[in-house]
């Protein structure tokens, strides 16, 4: 009887539930379909206002805290979710288990917006405008979600704008997260505007004056926001151009380390580079772990390999699987000149948990990583550039590539242009591959260097230091792009200095938290306005 009862109560159950928080719900839908592949980013700018009604309005903060995590359940495992792709398809996981591994993921995720949602009522009370504090708090979240347990920076709110630019051009100076704020601010902004005519008719409390100074400021943030960007958009490029080759071999996950294929497999890589040749480029780019064997270890397809480069003459750059000794592997990427000398490594520096090594192996005995073998791969530690002489980079492997703070430390002392190469075919045709391209736009603008991007089977492309997109690939094509881009020597603020702009929002925060505790029956910090 439990179960016939159970499935007859369930759409009841869900239909009140939906009621009741239709404004989370909405506030989910509108922020998701701001992100890529939809692209429908001017969403974002009013995305947050449902929600900020439905906290507005609620008193319970039992309530707020299940609406808030409703929002933060929908919207992350709408982002999400192609990594049930990885596990259910390549990592031999149940289907119904992989989608539960995404949910509580994204419950995790969830967390930051219900944290967010429960400080935005408490500081309601203070009557201030909450264009005043709501962006500082939802940025300094990001922040800690961008590096607690090694972070999973991933759906962050600035990452919707990479292709309005006009807007993201600051990210030089303020980071993603500069982008985060803005979007925010204007959200709080609208809110505010609605809110002082709902208390100015229902409850007094709100002077004129403090609606006109938020607005004020908030206008001239946008001001400086459209101003800058403008100015960087008609920035001339007066650098020497270099040719690059991105070579997209699109071979099935399922077929990548089939030791049957070898010589199918570099046979592929080979031709398209042929092609690719035929245009001159200065640079030939394969993706992450491109060849299906250990470089310098087999002897013989590193040797077919080098006198493959010798014979075309080129400057190829490709990701591979290197042993440093005995039962010790790396993810890295190798350069080889023209004559087939080494002329760079590097050994990637941010591994992906549970795809490149295990966390607390001892203790999680019983899971096995994603990628092929056994034994956990060794992360690197230098941040090394590769000197050309056509130009300097570094190269970027998999998801390094949306961790800004890595990316600049690259580009601290130099260098002119970015690589990124991966492999997005453990996503399949998801929106995983799209969101991982969106986020690399803003690695160029941040550091005004010109990205090369890289991808197993797409989204390759070219995307110049202002963050335009020049040319990219589709999914699972087999093919090649070649293209001109103009490296760029500037060094930014942002490369310079880093998350000043992230830090300045959590000291703001804190100070806005920690001032509305009561201590001995009064706030410790008293705002009047």
């Amino acid at each position: 009887m439990l179960l016939p009862e159970f499935i007859v109560e369930f759409p009841k159950y869900l239909f009140n539930l939906i009621k009741k928080y239709f404004l989370c719900f909405l506030s989910a839908l509108l922020l998701l379909l701001s992100f890529a592949p939809f692209d429908i980013f001017f969403l974002t700018w009013i995305g947050f206002i449902p929600l900020f009604l439905f906290i507005y309005r609620t008193q319970d903060y039992k309530s707020i805290f299940k609406g808030s995590l409703i929002f933060g359940l929908l919207f992350f495992f709408g982002n999400v979710y192609w990594i049930y792709h990885s596990l259910y398809h390549y990592g031999s996981v149940p289907l119904l288990f992989s989608y539960t591994v995404v949910i509580l993921l994204s419950f995790y995720l969830a967390l930051y917006p219900a944290a967010f949602s429960l400080l935005y009522k408490n500081l309601l009370k203070n009557n201030l405008p909450t264009s005043v504090y709501a962006p500082f708090i939802w940025v300094s979240l990001e922040v800690l979600r961008t590096y607690f347990m090694t972070g999973f920076p991933w759906a962050i709110i600035g990452y919707s704008q990479y292709k309005f630019l006009l807007i993201s051009q600051i990210a030089d100076i303020t980071g993603i997260y500069g982008i985060s704020f803005i979007v925010v601010l204007f959200n709080c902004f609208i809110f505010d505007l609605w809110l002082f005519r709902e208390r100015k008719i229902y409850q007094p409390l709100m002077p004129y004056y403090a609606i006109i100074i938020s607005s004020c400021l908030v206008i001239i943030v946008l001001v400086v926001y459209i101003s800058y960007g403008t100015i960087r958009l008609n920035d001339n490029d007066n650098s020497k151009k270099i040719k690059i080759a991105v070579i997209q071999g699109s071979i099935p996950q399922d077929e990548k380390w089939d030791q049957k294929r070898v010589e199918q497999i570099i046979d592929i890589y080979k031709n398209l580079t042929k092609k690719a040749n035929d245009l001159k480029p200065d640079l030939i780019v394969w993706p992450e772990t491109a060849i299906p064997f250990v470089f310098d270890r087999d002897k013989h397809f590193t040797s077919e390999l080098i006198n493959f480069v010798k014979q075309e003459g080129i400057y190829l750059l490709f990701g591979s699987v290197m042993e440093r000794k005995k039962n010790s592997y790396t993810n890295s990427a190798v350069l080889l000149d023209s004559n087939g000398v080494t002329a760079y490594l590097y050994d990637k520096i941010h591994l992906v948990p549970f795809g490149e090594y295990v966390p607390l192996r001892k203790f999680l005995f019983f899971i096995d990583k994603l990628t092929v073998g056994s034994v956990d791969y060794q992360k690197g530690e230098s941040y090394s550039l590769a000197i050309t002489p056509f130009g300097k980079f570094s190269t970027l492997i998999c998801y390094e590539i949306i961790f800004p703070g890595q990316v600049r430390k690259f580009y601290q002392k130099g260098g002119n242009f970015i690589v990124n190469i991966t492999n997005d075919g453990w996503f399949g045709k998801t929106s995983g591959p799209y969101q991982h391209f969106s986020m690399a736009v803003f690695r160029a603008i941040e550091n005004r260097k010109p990205l090369v991007r890289v991808a197993n089977s797409g989204i390759s492309g070219f995307i110049d230091s202002k963050g335009r997109i020049i040319e990219k690939t589709n999914l699972f094509d087999r093919t090649y792009l070649v293209s001109d881009i103009y490296p760029n020597e500037k060094i930014t603020f942002y490369t310079k200095y880093g998350d000043i702009f992230a830090y300045i929002c959590i000291i703001v925060s804190i100070i806005f938290i920690f001032g509305n505790i009561r201590i001995g029956g009064k706030k410790w910090l008293h705002v009047k306005i």
